[in-house]
């Protein structure tokens, strides 16, 4: 395994950014349990009862009972999720249950691995659940809030980025695509990639929200622009939908009914002093750049023993940088790497590229905040998922904020 120091060389510190160094917790913590609501448009349902489904087929899936759970993970900040008030109440169960609220989606959809394994050394659980849903499509169609409301409510978006113009998030990405490609020479048909082969991931899966919509680099390209050089194909969906999954030590996994997933590294990166992207220096690049490193040293592996990604793709630009910033290919070849059908589940690696988004990502699946991204990687590594990738063994989760990147890197147990 590198040492520190050398990881230290390569993710940071930097004039832009920096790496959060975590506990090694390899081999610790296994993921044995998996769950998933209908992921759709408006359901009519609240974020709550989506996550207690969630729960509920997790637990079933590990060959577990509601008394079994002791531990609880969510996101803190975000609305209607679930509390261990709710989980008794539904449940009928009276078990302690720890609970913490570093878990949920986006970067803590990896790093939730980490503060569950500290649990679980430490004898504070046995069985932790990380749970995320959303309920915004049924918020948007119902008039009472959507992911642009929430970010329009901050002070200084309102105050600074609204009167300018700079908003909402298709633009800020726009902004990350044009310069990347001034930068780079990344051509329309070659971003294209990721929207159309997410989109084909989609249409053979029956769990996604755009799985009988088909899109091909020739509809993409007559799309029009949403705002330059940007189309609706390039942006995350609006979805209802939820996930969970049951977090326990390796030793205990094996003595249930699912094939264990092991988790191997784990890392955390940060933009430093830029909790919002109109204050980042760095534009063509993500956090990713600090968090893999550290992930791929805990596992003592390298971006090339991967069989498997999901990648956090709020936007296609955003995934194409992080799977550079990952180490996946140099900085400013990524139009090279994903074209020509290179993140299909079905390409042979022989001839580049490498599966990602197995099952359509937050563009074609569902917009649930990276939480299914683990679930499909927890399928792919089982070989249980609808877009199998022949042998996959090793896989990896790239989360995103505005500020913050996560990497997750998981192997079958």
């Amino acid at each position: 395994m590198q040492s520190i120091q050398q990881i230290a060389r390569r993710a940071g510190p930097s004039d832009w950014g920096s790496a959060a160094p975590l506990e090694d917790i390899r081999g610790q913590v296994a993921i044995a349990g998996v769950g998933e609501t209908r992921y759709s448009g408006p359901s009519d349902r609240n974020a709550k009862d989506l996550c207690l489904e969630a729960i509920a087929h997790a637990i079933e899936d590990a060959g577990l009972k509601p008394a079994d759970i002791d531990g609880l993970m969510i996101s803190a900040g975000v609305a209607d999720q679930v509390t261990p008030e709710d989980f008794h109440a539904h449940f009928g169960t009276h078990q302690p249950l720890w609970f913490s609220q570093e878990g949920g989606g986006m970067i803590w959809a990896a790093t939730s691995a980490h503060t569950a394994a500290r649990a679980l050394k430490a004898g504070e659980a046995r069985h932790i659940v990380n749970v995320f849903a959303v309920d915004w499509a049924t918020r948007r169609a119902a008039g009472t809030g959507t992911p642009g409301d929430w970010h329009a409510s901050e002070p200084m978006k309102a105050h600074f980025e609204l009167p300018f113009g700079w908003f909402p998030q298709p633009v800020y990405f726009a902004t990350f695509a044009h310069r990347y490609m001034h930068e780079y020479g990344l051509t329309p048909a070659q971003l294209a990639a990721l929207p159309v082969t997410f989109r084909a991931h989609a249409n053979r899966h029956p769990g996604a929200v755009m799985r009988e919509k088909t899109l091909t680099v020739e509809d993409y390209l007559g799309r029009p622009l949403l705002t330059d050089p940007l189309r609706v194909e390039d942006c995350c969906l609006i979805s209802d939908g939820g996930a969970a999954y049951v977090y326990t030590t390796p030793e205990r996994a094996r003595d249930l009914q699912q094939t264990p997933v092991i988790v191997e590294g784990v890392g955390r990166g940060i933009v430093d002093g830029a909790p919002y992207i109109s204050q980042q220096r760095d534009i063509t690049a993500t956090p990713q750049t600090f968090s893999a490193p550290w992930a791929f040293a805990m596992a003592d592996l390298t971006p090339a023993d991967l069989d498997v990604i999901a990648v956090y793709d709020c936007f296609s630009i955003t995934a194409l940088m992080q799977i550079e910033d990952m180490g996946l290919c140099p900085k400013g070849e990524g139009g090279n790497f994903i074209q020509d059908g290179r993140l299909r589940f079905d390409r042979p690696r022989s001839q580049g590229g490498i599966p990602c988004n197995t099952h359509g990502g937050l563009l074609s699946h569902a917009y649930v905040l990276g939480i299914a991204h683990v679930v499909e990687l927890v399928k792919q590594l089982r070989g249980s998922a609808v877009n199998q990738v022949e042998n996959a063994e090793l896989a990896a989760y790239a989360g995103f904020t505005a500020d913050e990147g996560s990497t997750l890197i998981l192997r079958r147990g």
